[in-house]
């Protein structure tokens, strides 16, 4: 193969852009036009793991020379999933549930070159502890945070004074893509 490879990031989210950007690699974005499987009770690892997969299978099926890379993020409670909520009911819900407890954040990610089969799959985990809060605080989270397009209906790059007490893990995981993770799985396909 002459010339650098491209790498394209199967992934809609905003924050996933801006995290892989601080690593200082060229990229492009390609959104894997897949249904995530996102059943609560499953394994979140493996949940993680399989959508990550699937996003960067199909975006490779159509990018064979490019190395691409999937990443899916869930929140972890009580034997749940908490993915991305519905609506700000559920949005709610999730924040109360989440209030004065420790949950966990898995992230997935795939990295797939279909040209030559490179298959290369990891993973983070990463624990966040909520402030004890009350529905006002949920009202003014939300008044501040659109969270429907977030795992737990939250982001912990978002006024997160009002509602985290703590974290353990990598903070970049909790956003949405482990840094460090994934600087040593592209490290690994001769990107850094």
């Amino acid at each position: 193969m002459s010339g650098p490879a491209e790498l394209i990031l199967a992934s809609a989210s905003p924050r996933r852009r801006e995290l892989l950007t601080q690593i200082g690699v060229t990229f492009t974005v390609v959104t894997a036009d897949v249904v995530e499987h996102e059943d609560p009770t499953t394994d979140p690892r493996k949940m993680v793991a399989h959508n990550s997969a699937l996003k960067a299978d199909w975006v490779s099926a159509r990018h064979p020379t490019a190395i691409v890379l999937g990443a899916d993020t869930t929140v972890f409670i009580d034997d749940t999933a908490l993915n991305k909520p519905r609506d700000g009911i559920e949005a709610r819900a999730m924040l109360r549930r989440l209030s004065g407890r420790t949950h966990t954040v898995f992230t997935g990610l795939a990295v797939r070159r279909a040209a030559d089969g490179l298959r290369l799959e990891d993973g983070e985990a990463s624990e966040v502890t909520f402030k004890d809060f009350g529905d006002d605080v949920i009202e003014a989270y939300l008044a501040l945070v659109h969270t429907l397009d977030k795992a737990g209906g939250y982001g912990i790059q978002d006024h997160a004074d009002l509602i985290v007490a703590s974290y353990r893990g990598s903070l970049s995981n909790i956003v949405g893509l482990p840094l460090e993770t994934t600087k040593q799985i592209l490290t690994r396909c001769g990107l850094l």
